[in-house]
């Protein structure tokens, strides 16, 4: 079930700040390169670390100086230099590692002059090994006193002015490299981001559903609305596309027996840029049979609370200004009931195309690009009530222009049993109870490929193949795809989509 499309402007800048004086400090260090390969292999490959600075600061914090000598083993450190003070015959550095930062002391009088002549040379940045055993400097900082010291890889471009001060947004993004090397809170981001997507995956599995993978090349692009990217077989001599979602799989598996089946997947649509979206993204889809979208609704709130916990401690974090709380139940409205709490329109008016027409115009909706009869009420509902719902919450009942896939509604002629959860004004996931009903799957399509010659280029293709497959038989089903990268900022605090992405596609650098 996947989430809706909704493009947006291409928002990246479209250049990069000049290096300065880089090149200078590079020309700098390779030449300490060079000196370094003349005394021997510049990349040793040999030195073996068999411990983390964080887990040593944590495991002596509460020893005096005394204890900590008394206490310390040998050591093999291995990390980046990320701060060096020398005094011509000591120098102190600071080693970072994936745990932490650790000091590290270096004595020339412990040292062969060839072998301090290394520590000379050293810049931040540089990747070293050390080994010796710790001690407090008067200070009292944990410190590691090196017996022996090792530069194992030159770094040969300077990190940012100031270690932890990376902050120029175009570079963090197309470098992000050195944003994960200069800035902690971004690596916690990405740590944070594995932790959500493994939850993810350890709920549904204690679930009973199966994961799976399905083709990300399809020669019929399906299961939601979106403009795909082609490529081209050149042995088949066919074109692809990249999947929109995995969707239409994934309900070929229900027919074939896999009554509880999800993908973590990565999909593609040929679409816009901003904060909020991205052309590769990933999303997770699920489906249960025997089950409808409000057994569905009640599993995300169930999902959701569930991961904040894990992440928080609490079903509460903070986006932005506002406290978001994921504690169920969620906020459920139906689209018209949303409408008319944010516009003039009452309920009632807001299920009349006429009146959706009326109001749509007051709202300057482009003609060109509205849905024709109750689909407009979505694009109502965008206009004026999608940015307002901040706390979670569900939006229930929507118009069957706009859900080809999904089961019409037997009380409410029009509508479909569906539903989207909003969070902080943007959607997070799209679910419903899936249309299995072959005869009335293959018509919906063919309204579709009526949208299509109308110009509207993002409506379903026909798949017979997928038409076939539902006439095998579909058991009762409901389905729903949630948009990782979107909750992901949710559960970080993160603003824009590109923080939560490793590496968000950007618009070409202007070469100047």
């Amino acid at each position: 079930m996947s989430v809706r499309s909704k493009s947006g402007p291409n928002t990246g800048r479209s250049d990069e700040p000049r290096a300065g004086d880089e090149d200078e400090q590079v020309s700098v260090r390779r030449a300490k390169l060079a000196h370094l390969r003349d005394m021997g292999p510049a990349y040793p490959n040999d030195f073996r670390r068999t411990a983390y600075c964080g887990d040593l600061a944590r495991e002596f914090a509460a020893l005096d100086g005394e204890s900590v000598e008394r206490e310390s083993g040998e050591y093999a450190l291995g990390g980046r230099v990320t701060a060096v003070r020398s005094f011509g015959k000591t120098v102190f550095l600071a080693l970072t590692d994936p745990t932490g930062v650790l000091q590290l002391y270096l004595r020339k009088g412990d040292f062969g002059d060839e072998e301090f002549a290394r520590v000379a040379a050293l810049d931040v940045g540089d990747l070293v090994g050390a080994r010796g055993k710790l001690f407090r400097t008067r200070t009292g900082e944990l410190t590691l006193r090196c017996e022996s010291f090792r530069l194992l890889v030159k770094s040969l471009r300077p990190l940012p002015e100031k270690w932890h001060g990376l902050t120029d947004v175009e570079t963090r993004y197309r470098r992000r490299y050195v944003d994960l090397i200069a800035n902690e809170d971004v690596r916690e981001v990405f740590r944070r981001r594995a932790r959500v997507v493994a939850g993810i995956r350890c709920f549904l599995q204690e679930r009973g559903f199966v994961e799976v993978e399905t083709p990300m090349m399809q020669p019929i692009p399906g299961g939601a609305a979106a403009r795909p990217f082609i490529t081209h077989h050149n042995a088949l001599d066919v074109d692809l596309y990249l999947r929109i979602a995995p969707e239409l799989y994934l309900k070929r598996l229900v027919v074939g027996g896999f009554e509880r089946v999800f993908e973590i997947n990565r999909s593609f649509r040929n679409e816009g840029i901003s904060t909020e979206h991205n052309p590769e993204f990933t999303m997770c889809e699920f489906y249960q049979a025997y089950a409808t979208y409000e057994d569905l609704m009640a599993l995300t709130e169930e999902m959701l609370a569930t991961l904040a916990r894990e992440l928080h401690g609490s079903t509460r974090c903070r986006f932005g200004e506002v406290e978001l709380d994921f504690a169920a139940p969620f906020t459920r409205m139906t689209m018209a009931e949303a409408v008319a709490a944010h516009s003039p329109l009452s309920v009632a008016e807001a299920e009349s195309a006429d009146a959706l027409e009326r109001y749509a115009d007051e709202l300057e909706i482009d003609r060109a690009k509205r849905h024709g009869g109750l689909g407009l009420l979505a694009d109502v509902f965008d206009a004026v009530a999608e940015h307002r719902l901040v706390q979670p919450t569900f939006i229930t009942s929507f118009p069957v222009e706009i859900s080809p896939l999904a089961r019409a509604s037997e009380d409410k002629p029009g509508f479909v049993d569906r539903f989207e959860l909003f969070v902080a004004g943007r959607e997070i996931a799209n679910g419903f109870s899936e249309l299995n009903d072959p005869e009335e799957q293959r018509q919906r399509f063919v309204e579709q490929l009526e949208q299509r010659d109308r110009g509207d280029d993002e409506a379903h293709m026909m798949d017979e193949d997928y038409v076939q497959a539902l006439e095998y038989g579909m058991p009762p089903t409901a389905g729903e795809g949630i948009g990782v990268d979107r909750l992901v900022m949710l559960l970080t605090g993160a603003t824009s989509i590109r923080d939560v992405i490793l590496f968000p596609q950007l618009k070409p650098r202007v070469r100047g």
